[in-house]
């Protein structure tokens, strides 16, 4: 009987730790395709001068991530060109990423952030990953 206890006890300790560490890999999974995606914007913007939303043309460099469904990429605000790029995805668990990339100007620079990409993307507030 005690033996079961101690087991139990072990699984009550081991149960929620595993849960949150399944979470955090859940959560980097999508960071990482984020970061992937803008090395391959960055890669059509060297071409083209130019971000892209295409899929295909974004596929055609990076066949891996998952373009159009699960990442999501907006070009271009309501105050700005071409040269600004935000993409966002939401994890496993649910919590959605965002990456915005201004190639050039006064706030040129990339920025994390948790939720949905804002238009016009703002540079101050970003709270990072």
């Amino acid at each position: 009987m005690v033996v079961v206890l101690i087991i139990a006890i072990l699984i009550a300790i081991a149960v929620p730790t595993f849960l949150g560490a399944r979470t955090r890999a859940q959560d980097v999974s999508a960071k990482s395709d984020l970061r992937n995606a803008l090395t391959t914007e960055k890669t059509s913007y060297t071409d083209n001068q130019q971000y892209t939303a295409t899929a295909a043309t974004l596929a055609a460099i990076e066949p891996a991530l998952k373009w159009g469904t699960a990442l999501t990429v907006t070009v271009g605000t309501a105050v700005a060109t071409d040269d600004v790029v935000c993409m966002s995805e939401a994890s496993a668990s649910g919590t959605i990423f965002s990456l915005t990339d201004i190639a050039d100007g006064a706030n040129a620079g990339t920025y994390y952030s948790k939720g949905a990409c804002a238009n016009p993307p703002a540079t101050t507030g970003f709270t990072g990953w």
